[in-house]
């Protein structure tokens, strides 16, 4: 499946229905239905078309979170272009590192942003790019893409090195969304408070990608803000929330009363990115009456492994995985470990993407016979429930004895006064 045909029903069939609204500093919040979204989508990509692009060409943007990101996304899907979104608070030497090594025909960004990119890197401005779609017809243009047609480069946090630009594809991300969506039972009828950067998997494969699937509303802020986050769950109301654990920590701030209204309205809320403690797990439930939902993806996989929306959301795991994820934990000599016993989580699935930019070394070291070496350990319960450990890199031998990384920071969070 193309993104197309996962956005359609939404953008084309939807058209009247209000999709968006954008709170940005010191404008008025902007709103715009399905349709208009289309439209913007379509101008830009007779722009970007005008400029010389077109399928398989590499587009990178290094902006915050804007309305523009998402029509370049639409346009790039529409185009056939492989997008690389870079994260706001890399500098020089990550972003000479990405833009070398994906080398884009040029990077969208806003000016309090270009002057960190390298010199010699065309930059093309995201306001100036809207202004010529403005002026563009809203046509519809597609160009031909399939399950694995190439859409995006998205790069690793660089844990084990230079980072590696993950090739994710439309099927990719098409099953990873269809995934989510069925897990979660996210309907139209949900309202998405999107407060994560759009250049992560978690913030676009998950929350924009769901959003665009199922036509439900969605709320975009610029950035997360402790400050503000009360004021956007009591106006908004949400029902449906991803985020980070350090979101949460914040979260549970707000006074006990103030908590509980919010909370009632709080369909879901969903933590990634990071192991989500325990302890801010019953913290959560006890001051929101609401249980998050812990999951476990990666750049290179999207989603793998979620606690149930049905179902004990078990806290301290990532709970099982999901139908489109085969998972398997392994020792170090490559042979299935007991339940209980820690080993590396080896992962196969639609949702697995297509290998490592211009890198066949580290494609090679990282895939066997289909399955993908994840670097992440973790160990399953009799029940099936999956608790990660942390990275295989990370880990400690001290004594002879494993320690890792999870079980430290569980450790420090357990001491009186923290």
């Amino acid at each position: 499946m193309s993104l197309l045909q996962l956005f359609d029903p939404s953008l084309l069939s939807r058209a009247d229905t209000l999709a968006l609204e954008f709170d940005r500093a010191g404008a008025p919040r902007y709103a715009c239905t399905f349709g208009e979204l289309e439209a913007r989508g379509n101008r830009l990509a007779h722009v970007l078309r005008a400029r010389g692009l077109g399928r398989g060409d590499r587009l990178a943007f290094f902006l915050g979170n804007r309305v523009e990101i998402i029509d370049l996304w639409l346009a790039g899907v529409k185009l056939g272009l492989i997008l690389v979104p870079i994260n706001v608070l890399y500098r020089e030497r990550e972003l000479r590192h990405i833009l070398t090594d994906s080398a884009p025909a040029a990077v969208v960004s806003a000016p309090e942003l270009a002057a960190f990119i390298p010199a010699g890197v065309p930059i093309w401005d995201v306001d100036q790019l809207a202004a010529d779609a403005a002026a563009q017809l809203a046509d519809r243009f597609v160009t031909a893409c399939v399950a694995d047609t190439p859409v995006s480069l998205v790069y690793t946090s660089g844990t084990t090195g230079a980072s590696k630009g993950a090739v994710l594809t439309h099927g990719n991300f098409a099953a990873n969304a269809i995934a989510i969506v069925n897990a979660w039972q996210i309907t139209s009828a949900d309202r998405y408070l999107a407060t994560l950067p759009l250049f992560h998997v978690h913030g676009l494969g998950n929350g924009v990608h769901a959003w665009l699937a199922t036509g439900c509303h969605m709320r975009l802020t610029e950035r997360f803000e402790h400050a503000k986050a009360a004021a956007w769950f009591e106006d908004y109301r949400p029902t449906l929330f991803f985020g980070v654990p350090a979101m949460f920590i914040r979260l549970l701030d707000l006074p006990p009363e103030r908590a509980q209204a919010i909370g009632r309205g709080l369909r879901l809320a969903v933590s990634g990115s990071a192991p989500l403690p325990a302890e801010v797990h019953e913290k959560f439930r006890e001051r929101y009456g609401s249980v998050i939902l812990e999951r476990y993806g990666m750049t290179e996989t999207l989603m793998n492994v979620a606690n149930p929306y049905d179902g004990e959301r078990r806290p301290g795991t990532v709970g099982l995985p999901l139908p489109h994820v085969q998972v398997k934990i392994l020792d170090e000599a490559g042979e299935p470990v007991l339940d209980g016993t820690p080993g590396e989580l080896w992962v196969r699935g639609a949702n697995v993407c297509a290998g490592y930019w211009r890198r066949p070394d580290a494609t090679a070291a990282a895939w066997r016979d289909g399955w993908f070496r994840t670097g992440d350990i973790g160990s399953r319960a009799p029940d099936g429930y999956i608790t990660l450990h942390g990275r295989r890199s990370d880990l400690v031998i001290s004594g002879g004895f494993n320690i890792y990384p999870r079980e430290i920071e569980e450790l420090i969070l357990e001491q009186p006064g923290l």
